[in-house]
């Protein structure tokens, strides 16, 4: 069932992220900020608050009280997509990818999407990111051309779009 997340799933939401990173960026963002930078218990809190203050819509799949992934979703970021709606991160535990989660997390993004009334889900991936950026075509989004650089990580960020 995806459902919105409480406060007391902040933790194992941190820890989807955190090994989410791990795992999808080794390679792409340095070891230093995969291993020493980002933690679980840092996490905790920013999701915390991040719930606590509805700041972004922020959902989990929970299977009878085991949340296996979870999505941030909201308006659009972009100035120039003003007018989408934008799944800002989904996560899926990493063991467990393979399964379906991921589809079904897209799926309730963009029926949330339609319920609103927008016309166009927009997501932003890191371009070394090949996995991902093949489960999203195979979802049916498509680089709009966009690209951005992330000075952070001194890696290039695309955007995909897809018309609903």
């Amino acid at each position: 069932m995806i459902r919105h997340a409480l406060l007391n799933d902040a933790s194992r939401i941190a820890e989807i992220h955190v090994f989410g990173w791990r795992c999808a960026y080794k390679g792409i963002v340095s070891d230093e900020y995969l291993f020493k930078t980002i933690s679980v218990n840092k996490r905790i809190d920013s999701f915390k608050k991040t719930i606590e203050e509805n700041v972004e819509e922020t959902y989990v799949y929970d299977d009878s009280g085991f949340i296996k992934a979870f999505m941030t979703i909201g308006k659009s970021r972009n100035e120039d997509k003003n007018k989408a709606f934008e799944l800002w991160g989904l996560y899926v535990e990493p063991l467990l990818k393979g399964q379906g989660i991921g589809t079904e997390m897209i799926k309730y993004c963009e029926k949330c999407a339609i319920e609103r009334e927008y016309k166009e889900i927009i997501l932003w991936v890191f371009k070394k990111n090949e996995k991902s950026r093949k489960f999203y075509e195979k979802m049916g989004y498509f680089s709009d051309g966009k690209e951005e650089m992330i000075e952070y990580f001194k890696e290039l960020e695309v955007r995909y779009s897809k018309i609903l």
